[in-house]
């Protein structure tokens, strides 16, 4: 009797273990099962973009899956978003789990057959559109982890939301969207989400492969104007204006020196970059004013701070010291992008029995931005890269060009990492 009394005490210790072992098989079965759909649905997606706040097909297709699922489906959100959400059989924690959806105002160049041909108006010109950054991947994983999802019910524990968010390149000009609407518009508190996780195909990671990064993992992006005002003046007689193009060089000069001699590298990178620069008429007039503008990128929010102040005196002082002037706005685009470390320690099984132990490796900083970040002043956050490149490559095209392309094989990866997550949260 003693004997059969631990024997049973021991059984439920381990019934736990024995419950994820067998609930991570039946996600690795299902989602072997539905691979060919989720391939289906993101060459479809893919071939048929749209840009932010405008991806109304996107959401019609995303909209008619979840309600097939039986899902209660909120659509209209951040005014093309989706949101499906799973109840299941027992009560438990509120899990997030998020797509981007929208496309880029990229011409798409290469012989796919089922490359976009889209065309689209973008800040009142006519552009193609493209898929080249993978939010069509992220589209068909996130669907394809909530149909293995409903298949799996009965042995769920609270609640899901799957969030299809629109916009995360950046809305039309003045108009609002992304994340930020979203949370604006009550999606982390319509269930009150507990944690939230995101995903982003990888171009240049191998397929059936995991990165992540705890703490501070992308970058705030912030996007900063400067306008140098001088005199005008006759091109043969310099001496008789202030020459806002040579002080702007002074300033674009001494922008790159705060992060090679003002900014401690070894606390985490910035990055300031000049992206555009305008000014004059005519070659022999020298111009009254030039504006440069670009985007700055850091991880680490006081550091953050510090070369926002940085920018504004070096700009300043060097036109003071030359005659002119400098007047410098600087917008923050999106915050950094920080992984909860506890979050990260508790979930890193599931994202090893996603891919494998041994295919699942912490990342460096990135300095691409991700507007994802606005969800984690709401609840515990965790956003981690799934590998799109063909195993045997060495060199993949960037995202956000026309020959970006990833091998979309493995996309069974994220939807296993998304399912096992939901089981093991609990």
């Amino acid at each position: 009797m003693k004997r059969m009394f631990l024997a049973f005490i021991a059984m439920v210790a381990v019934s736990p273990t024995l419950f994820a072992i067998d609930m991570s098989r039946e996600i690795d079965a299902a989602t072997a099962k539905l691979m060919p759909q989720i391939i289906e649905w993101r060459r479809h997606i893919h071939k048929y973009p749209e840009l932010g706040n405008r991806e109304v097909k996107t959401a019609k297709y995303i909209e008619t899956h979840l309600r097939k699922l039986g899902l209660e489906v909120r659509t209209g959100i951040a005014k093309t978003g989706v949101v499906g959400i799973l109840k299941g059989s027992q009560p438990g924690p509120v899990i997030g789990l998020r797509a981007d959806m929208d496309g880029l105002p990229v011409t798409e160049r290469n012989s796919l057959a089922y490359a976009s041909k889209e065309t689209a108006e973008y800040n009142g010109q006519k552009v193609g559109v493209m898929h080249a950054c993978g939010h069509d991947a992220h589209v068909a994983m996130l669907m394809g982890a909530a149909e293995v999802l409903v298949g799996m019910k009965s042995k769920l524990k609270g609640t899901v939301v799957f969030i299809f968010q629109p916009a995360e390149e950046g809305p039309p000009a003045g108009e609002e969207g992304g994340a930020p609407l979203m949370v604006k518009e009550g999606v982390m508190d319509n269930p009150k989400i507990d944690a939230i996780f995101g995903i982003h195909i990888s171009s240049g990671l191998e397929v059936g492969q995991i990165s992540y990064k705890s703490g501070a993992t992308m970058a705030a992006s912030d996007w900063f104007s400067i306008k140098v005002k001088g005199r005008q003046t006759h091109g043969a007689y310099p001496w008789a204006g202030v020459d806002p193009i040579a002080v702007s060089t002074q300033i674009y000069t001494g922008l790159q020196m705060i992060v090679a001699r003002r900014s401690d590298l070894t606390q985490a990178p910035v990055v300031i970059t000049v992206g555009r620069m305008s000014a004059g008429v005519r070659e022999n007039i020298i111009p009254e004013e030039v504006t440069m503008a670009g985007t700055i990128r850091t991880l680490d929010d006081d550091m953050q701070k510090d070369v926002h102040n940085k920018i504004r005196q070096t700009a300043t002082k060097i036109a003071e010291s030359m005659g002119a002037t400098a007047e410098v706005s600087i917008e923050t685009k999106a915050p950094v992008t920080y992984n909860t470390p506890e979050l990260v320690k508790k979930m890193l099984p599931s994202l090893q029995k996603a891919a494998g132990a041994n295919n699942v490796n912490e990342a460096p900083w990135v300095t691409g931005a991700e507007d994802f970040a606005f969800f984690r002043a709401k609840a515990p956050a965790f956003y981690f890269w799934v590998g799109g490149m063909a195993k045997g490559e060495t060199q993949a095209f960037p995202h956000h060009t026309p020959d970006f392309k990833i091998d979309d094989s493995r996309l069974d990866v994220g939807v296993k990492a998304f399912c096992n997550i939901v089981f093991d949260y609990n």
